[in-house]
Formats: C-alpha cells, structure tokens, sequence
C-alpha cells in the first residue's frame, strides 16, 4: 500500500440523481443530494469517496456521468465510481469526467479479461473490483460472488475470484458482505480478512458499520486498509473528526 495511514471513504450510493441508502442493498431511504454530500465530507477530512450508481446494471443503463461530474468539480479528494461499468469505453468516460479511480463488479465476473485489460490501458492503480458476497456452503471460503447489485448467485467462490482479480491487476478489492450491508451490526471480517490475505494491494471494507469499534475491527482484525461506510455518516450518527481522532486513540494510523 503506497500509504501507511488507513483511509476513511463515505459512500453515495446513488439512484435517480440521489444519494440513497437501503440495507442488504434493498429497501432504499433517500439521504440527500450528491454534491452538497460530497462538499460536506470534504470539509469533514474524508480521504476518498465512493460515488456508485447501485442501479445501473439491473437497469441495462450508462453510469450517471452528468451528476458524477458536478460531484467531481464539488471535490477535493479522490473519487471511486462504480456502477454500470462494462467495458474499456466506460472506464475511459468515468476517468475524464473525473473519477481518480472505476469500481467494476458484475463485468468483472462475467469477464475476467475486462480486468486485464483495463488495467493494462488504465494503470492498476485506477481499477477498483467490486465483490458482493455472500454466505454459503457450497464454496470453499464461505463466501459466494453475487452479481446485479446483489441479486444474482453465481457459484463463484468470492476469495478465489478476488484472488484471481488480483492477479489480473485490480489495483484495489472492494468486498461487500450481503448479509451486512446497511445493518449497523459490524463489517464481515471474516470476508475482509479472507480477501485481504490473498492480495497484495488494498482493500476496502465496505458494509455494516454502525459504531466506531466496527471500524476499528475492520482494521484491525478485518486487515482493510480504507474503511467505507454510508447511512452512519449520512444520517449524522458518526462525524469523521471524531471516528479518526477515536480510531487514532485506538493506535490506528489515520490522517488527521
């Protein structure tokens, strides 16, 4: 990892030019408008932020680039958008409206190549994939890759595709557990920890967050190296100065 302080990344999840935030990526609560979210955590000292159009795919359309772009001139750190991105034309369009990074997740899956790819043309350190996962048996890790926003089992075991993801030159793995995401109760760490010891580059916890400690574990014992979250900083119930001045009590390298 080029830095060896753990980041802190607000999400917007958006749908129809707003932020929303649902939980097991269903049940979707209005949070507000994107730019005045994204000026706000910049002000706050947020070191990244996820921009991911959470729709895109299931409804066989282009990423919202016309609100990303007014995001992306409201903000002063580095953006990862994600949604909707299926071929090497949609990471270039995503990087020169602004993105410093393109989350993919459903194309990945369907096309291991697309990840080579990208990154030869791209640089690594612009590829972000995506994996939703969730439990099951009949996978070696525990853990299945679902793609379409979390709707579509594959069978794919979700460690060994991060893995393979890797190996095709994602610069950085974004592992969200289904059975977590939007809860409140606490990252998968055993998800986080099981992807981040089989890829060398970082990965970013994403799904769950409720309490200051759930971020602390997700470093800690969940080995991320950026720590994603969205309702709990949407809706005001943790400030960012504070889960970094907490998490810096707590012997966590953070930017402060």
């Amino acid at each position: 990892m080029s830095d060896d302080y753990v980041k802190i990344m607000p999400c917007l999840d958006m749908k129809e030019g707003k932020v929303v935030k649902g939980v097991h990526f269903v049940d979707l609560r209005d949070a507000g408008d994107p730019v005045e979210c994204a000026e706000a955590y910049c002000e706050q000292g947020a070191d990244e932020l996820a921009f991911l159009d959470i729709t895109a795919t299931v409804e066989q359309r282009k990423t919202m680039l016309d609100v990303f772009r007014k995001v992306a001139e409201a903000s002063t750190i580095p953006l990862t958008l994600g949604g909707g991105i299926k071929s090497l034309q949609n990471v270039e369009e995503a990087l020169e409206a602004g993105a410093s990074k393109v989350s993919m997740s459903s194309a990945a899956v369907r096309n291991r190549e697309l990840i080579e790819q990208a990154a030869k043309r791209f640089g690594s350190e612009k590829l972000v994939v995506a994996v939703d996962a969730d439990a099951s048996e009949d996978c070696d890790s525990g853990y299945e890759v679902y793609i379409d926003g979390g709707r579509t089992a594959t069978g794919i075991d979700a460690v060994d595709f991060a893995r393979e993801a890797y190996d095709r030159g994602a610069g950085t793995l974004l592992p969200t557990s289904k059975a977590t995401d939007g809860t409140k109760e606490g990252y998968d760490l055993e998800l986080t920890r099981s992807i981040s010891d089989v890829v060398g580059v970082p990965v970013i916890a994403s799904g769950g967050a409720g309490t200051m400690k759930h971020f602390y574990e997700a470093a800690t014992e969940g080995k991320a190296n950026i720590l994603l979250a969205a309702s709990v900083f949407h809706f005001g119930e943790i400030k960012i100065p504070e889960l970094k001045e907490y998490l810096r009590e707590q012997g966590v390298n953070v930017k402060l």
